[in-house]
């Protein structure tokens, strides 16, 4: 099946819900927890493991007009980190793509080979996340949201990945991860924290884009007005559950790949940009605010227009447009029983420049056990986000339904 089949219209419901139940996208933190291994005083091998599993209820679903009933494992993956010399280290990790009934099968997340000289100046390079707005470098695991993703704002490229394909022809990556290296570090006391990248982006194949090879250039630069963030690399998180003191952070991100959208005979150059912030403030009695925001800016020029767009084979499909994402929750300071409860609200909405808007309305609570490591997740979710999925076309159609998620997620 050509990458064009991929994303044509009769496809793109389908691929979006495989690509948004699954949630396949994000960042495996470095395991600071799981099992570490020490060899020398400058060598050390870690391994770790995350998991996060989920029942979704979705209205008119299932066969007639009922509500679907469906478990799923939404991601497992193995974690391995080393040092290898004092300004050397090692990261690989794994994720199960697409683990249904059929047992799935095991990819490469990251491999990446680190030169970590000081909090300046870093180099990563090898299959890394291409950095882009808070929402991709938190990842599902890292996010305040268990669907952070299926009722989010659109995806970058290097998210596209469908089902069996790697990182190479064909494709602008996979989860959120791309091949190439990235220059990252941070100064001012570590308060303006930069990552600037170059990766292979599209991979020109059948009706696809980019022909020339031309490659993606991504940064993300990010400032902390409040306490100073602390995370491994120029990975984020979506909230810290207070432990992390008061935050408030504003990030910028932009990525451009000449011939980065359409088909071989339509290309397109694609420029995708983006603003978040994240405020969290840890109130006198021990309660915990959090408030995330995202605003997004994609554009498409020199070419891909919207007949192609419309057509049977509208080649490399990206979105192009304004999209804006916003939540707040609230952890409670008491504990009961072995966690703390936080409920929340968000609001998604997506504008396609020439397709129709597209929204979604969240609201939940998560119980919270052990911060990232251990949490229950339930979600209401009601909107046309998920039925007009990644369908740009000018008569794109989806109904407004409901949907309720339960997830846990453990990770060590």
């Amino acid at each position: 099946m050509t990458v064009a089949k991929n994303f044509s219209k009769g496809y793109a419901k389908a691929f979006s819900a495989a690509v948004l139940t699954t949630s396949m996208l994000g960042y495996s933190a470095v395991s600071s927890a799981g099992a570490t291994f020490k060899i020398d005083e400058t060598k050390w091998i870690s391994v770790g493991a995350g998991l996060r599993t989920s029942f979704t209820a979705t209205e008119e679903a299932a066969a007639g007009s009922k509500w679907s009933n469906d478990f799923s494992i939404d991601n497992m993956r193995l974690y391995l980190n080393a040092q290898l010399h004092e300004y050397i280290k090692l990261e690989f990790n794994t994720e199960c793509q697409f683990c249904g009934s059929n047992g799935g099968e095991m990819k490469i997340l990251d491999a990446i080979g680190k030169f970590e000289f000081n909090e300046h100046i870093n180099l990563w390079v090898g299959r890394m996340l291409v950095p882009a707005e808070r929402r991709e470098m938190n990842g599902p695991f890292y996010s305040a949201n268990y669907n952070v993703f299926s009722t989010g704002t659109p995806f970058e490229s290097a998210d596209f990945a469908g089902p069996g394909s790697g990182v190479g022809s064909g494709t602008a990556g996979l989860y959120g991860r791309d091949d190439g290296a990235t220059l990252w570090g941070s100064v001012l006391e570590g308060r303006l924290q930069y990552a600037f990248g170059v990766f292979n982006g599209l991979r020109s194949d059948d009706n696809v884009a980019n022909g020339d090879d031309n490659l993606l250039y991504a940064q993300r630069v990010a400032y902390n007005f409040w306490d100073v963030e602390k995370n491994p690399g120029y990975y984020t998180s979506g909230t810290y559950y207070g432990g992390a003191g008061d935050i408030l952070t504003l990030g910028v991100s932009n990525q451009y790949q000449e011939d980065g959208a359409g088909s071989a005979t339509d290309e397109g150059d694609f420029r995708g940009t983006a603003v978040d912030v994240l405020m969290e403030k840890v109130l006198g009695n021990g309660g915990v605010v959090t408030v995330n925001g995202e605003y997004k800016n994609y554009a498409i020029s020199s070419g891909y227009s919207q007949a192609t767009r419309d057509g049977a084979a509208p080649g490399w499909n990206m979105f192009e447009g304004d999209a804006y994402d916003i939540g707040a929750m609230y952890l409670f300071p008491q504990k009961v029983l072995i966690g703390q409860f936080q409920p929340f609200l968000r609001y998604t909405n997506t504008m396609p420049t020439h397709s129709a808007d597209r929204d979604a309305y969240e609201a939940g609570v998560n119980y919270i056990i052990d911060g990232h490591n251990a949490k229950v997740s339930l979600n209401w979710h009601y909107g046309d986000r998920t039925t007009k999925g990644l369908d740009y076309s000018s008569d794109a159609a989806g109904d407004d339904i409901h949907s309720i998620t339960l997830g846990l997620q453990l990770q060590i």
